[in-house]
């Protein structure tokens, strides 16, 4: 999950900060979950959901 949400995000050309605004997830959450330091188990399905949509992806898209 952590290479492919930072691949999402690049891709769509958003900063963690720009991402963050979109989903409504803290951008240290998402800084968390791209280096790995905060396990994805631990992120809620309300939260997937928010990146997801924010990046026009699935939540399957954001799975390695």
């Amino acid at each position: 999950m952590t290479n492919r949400l930072r691949e999402l995000r690049k891709a769509k050309g958003l900063t963690q900060t720009k991402l963050a605004q979109l989903s409504n997830v803290p951008q240290q959450s998402i800084s968390r979950f791209e280096l790995g330091t905060r396990d994805m188990d631990l992120m809620t399905l309300a939260v997937a959901k928010r990146l997801a949509k924010a990046l026009d992806a699935s939540t399957d898209d954001l799975t390695d």
